[in-house]
């Protein structure tokens, strides 16, 4: 239900449920369940290590697709995360599925 009245995701640090929301938001994504939707990960030091552990185990292994990194985005830069999900929702317009 978080998905239905958002048009993206900037998540910062936290525990448990925020990567309960994180995992949840990239698998609907993943199976197609939601369409192009923005995720950002605001803060290397904390999430940076994270998806060095994605890209070295479960990329790595097979378990997900080089795609899938790419549903994410990570950054230090409010303007950047701004921008990404802004770009994201104008392809969406452009596409008709906004």
């Amino acid at each position: 239900m978080f998905v239905k009245a958002s048009e993206g995701f900037v998540i910062f640090p936290g525990g448990f449920g925020t990567l309960d929301e994180l995992f949840e938001s990239l698998t609907l994504i993943q199976t197609g369940k939601i369409g192009s939707f923005p995720v950002v990960l605001f803060d290397t030091a904390y999430w940076g290590p994270m998806l060095d552990w994605i890209r070295t185990h479960m990329l790595e292994n097979g378990l997900i697709s080089p795609e899938d990194l790419d549903l994410v985005r990570l950054t230090d830069e409010p303007a950047e995360a701004v921008e990404f999900i802004t770009a994201r929702f104008d392809a969406r317009i452009a596409e008709g599925s906004a």
